[in-house]
């Protein structure tokens, strides 16, 4: 499976960016999809999960509210919808797929078999 992430950049605080994640490779219709972080310095963090239908997502407390996770399985493809975004948003967000459908420890880096390469998202003051 390969995962091509993209959509990163430098926005304000306040501002709005969607990531995307296109799979190739597998059938992503049936896998369950996770957005994670990672800031200099700290160790990659769990942002969002989405699972195979894309009818149950999850977010970490720090995103909640703000980002939007979603997956359309014709285009198999995946966004990360963030808006209000603060400084501390500021990392390389990496998109991960699980062969797990649902019911997988959506937290955990390693439940997740394949990553993308990472999108650099910077939020300014």
């Amino acid at each position: 499976v390969q995962l091509q992430a993209y959509g990163g950049g430098l926005v304000q605080a306040g501002g709005s960016l969607r990531l995307s994640c296109v799979a190739a490779g597998r059938t992503f219709s049936t896998s369950g999809m996770g957005w994670f972080r990672q800031a200099p310095g700290k160790e990659r963090e769990f942002v969002a999960a989405v699972t195979w239908s894309g009818q149950d997502t999850y977010y970490s407390n720090s995103v909640k509210g703000r980002f939007t996770i979603s997956k359309d399985n014709a285009k198999t493809t995946a966004y990360l919808q963030m808006n209000s975004l603060k400084p501390e948003d500021t990392a390389v967000y990496y998109c991960a797929l699980t062969s797990r459908p649902a019911n997988w420890y959506v937290r955990s880096p390693s439940e997740y078999e394949f990553w993308g390469q990472g999108t650099q998202v910077t939020v300014s003051s």
